[in-house]
């Protein structure tokens, strides 16, 4: 068995505009310091990482990975998950998604869908460069608007859109095989991957791919009422990474699961600080480790209540109590003893006439 690696801090809702939080070199201080060992590396933060750079210059991701090591850290995963949003988005939120590429593309939905898919094979270059093993994204969602239908559903436009989905993932997961790696689809509302059931539809349209896996979260399965301890004994062999976050769901008489339009902090269903909500992270990490989970363990934080550094100082210390320590041998191993195929015959009562060898 493997034990996990960790911890590790997603940058993304730490990055600003005063330091620490707006240079590489004081995110890696600030983290390293709080006591984490590895970060998840956002890709549209030109100052913080230059993609395009990396995916071209192994000079430029030595000096990256160097910054790093001198403060005993390291790049768990890059991440394109705005990136991957772009590369399948529905006209009800071409607006809103815009924001997520260069200016010059807006309104050009078919330039900024090429963009995407570019940026995210550029990702696959960057990974091998800096010797990763996963990337984490994404999946985007042309069906989305379609997932609580009235009229009901209609199974041939539903039947396109993944079929569309798929056909514009295919050469991206090509590129990262060609590089050897994993590109996982944080499952997600609002994507169309967004649980089991959708995963399984894409993954059966990219021809069961070798690298199209799961970054397993399960905040997002437990607002869905999904059981995501059962998830991982379905899934295990596809999930390459994992985002550390609570949630909690607190039942009410005015609003469910969708929300009511409100804020976060006035839905029922809701994102914690680690151990703030009632995801069972021990369970959570003994399935890994049973399954021989080899990647990172990284925070992702959201919390609707808590600070942000007060939830990245505990989330480091949260992580580090929930690895466990595989064993290398089993507890009753003592009592093993090597034995002939006679000898055991003889202890079940069987004698060597009545073997069927």
């Amino acid at each position: 068995m493997k034990t996990l690696k960790g911890p590790g801090i997603f940058l993304a809702q730490f990055i600003g505009q005063q330091p620490p939080f707006n240079s590489l070199a004081g995110l890696a201080q600030w983290a390293s310091a709080l006591g984490y060992k590895a970060l998840q590396m956002p890709c549209n933060h030109p100052l913080i990482f230059d993609l395009p750079r990396a995916a071209t210059s192994q000079t430029y991701c030595d000096e990256v990975t160097g910054l790093l090591a001198n403060y005993g850290l390291q790049i768990s995963e890059l991440s394109t998950h705005l990136e991957g949003q772009l590369i399948a988005v529905h006209p009800a939120h071409d607006r809103a998604f815009d924001g997520f590429a260069p200016a010059a593309l807006h309104g050009d939905k078919e330039k900024r869908t090429a963009w995407a898919i570019q940026t995210v094979k550029l990702a696959a270059a960057a990974s091998a460069n800096l010797g990763l093993q996963a990337h984490a994204t994404f999946s985007g969602s042309l069906a989305w608007p379609y997932l609580y239908p009235w009229p009901p559903h209609n199974p041939q436009l539903l039947s396109e859109a993944f079929s569309e989905l798929a056909r514009r993932w295919l050469p991206v997961l090509d590129e990262f095989d060609r590089y050897g790696i994993d590109v996982c689809y944080e499952i997600h509302p609002g994507e169309d991957l967004h649980d089991g059931v959708t995963f399984e539809r894409f993954l059966a349209l990219v021809n069961n791919h070798p690298r199209c896996n799961i970054l397993f979260d399960p905040s997002h399965l437990h607002l869905q009422h999904i059981d995501y301890l059962q998830f991982i004994d379905i899934y295990h062999q596809r999930i390459k990474a994992f985002h550390v976050k609570d949630a909690e769901y607190l039942p009410n008489g005015r609003s469910g699961v969708y929300g009511g339009y409100q804020r976060w902090i006035d839905r029922a269903g809701r994102f914690r600080s680690p151990g703030d909500g009632q995801i069972d992270f021990p369970a959570i990490f003994s399935k890994l480790a049973q399954y021989d989970y080899a990647g990172w363990a990284v925070l992702e934080w959201e919390c609707c209540l808590k600070e942000a550094e007060t939830g990245a100082r505990e989330g480091a210390d949260f992580i580090r109590r929930h690895i466990i320590p595989v064993a290398e041998r089993a507890f009753d191993d003592f009592a093993a003893q090597p034995q002939q195929a006679a000898s055991i015959r003889a202890q079940l009562g069987l004698s060597a006439a009545d073997s069927h060898d």
